[in-house]
Parts: C-alpha cells; structure tokens; sequence
C-alpha cells in the first residue's frame, strides 16, 4: 500500500512542478507583451458604472 502512495506522491508532486513551471513562462509572457501601466491613458480615473456591484450604494 505505501509503494502505490509513494507512487502517486511523485506523480503529484511532477505534476505540480511542471504546472509551476508553466505558470512562470506564462506570467513572464504576459509582463513582456503588456505595455507599461502609464501607456493607456485614454481612460483617465473614473470609477467603473457597469460593474456588478454598481446599484449597491443606490439600495
């Protein structure tokens, strides 16, 4: 019972690694493909009307 545990420890811990490793080549990806945060200036700081929680303060 301890060699089919042990077996399927190894495989989670494999898979988590590789799914580590993935998720680091994908946020890298997307840091170098985004421009800089002050690039897009066409929205200004209004808050957002159309969110979800937009007609709670008008309860």
């Amino acid at each position: 019972m301890t060699d089919a545990k042990d077996a399927r420890a190894a495989r989670l811990k494999a898979a988590l690694r590789e799914n580590l490793r993935r998720r680091k080549a994908q946020g890298r990806g997307r840091t170098e493909s985004e421009p800089a945060p002050d690039a897009d200036q066409t929205r200004g700081n209004e808050p957002d009307s159309g969110g979800p929680d937009s007609d709670k303060s008008r309860l």
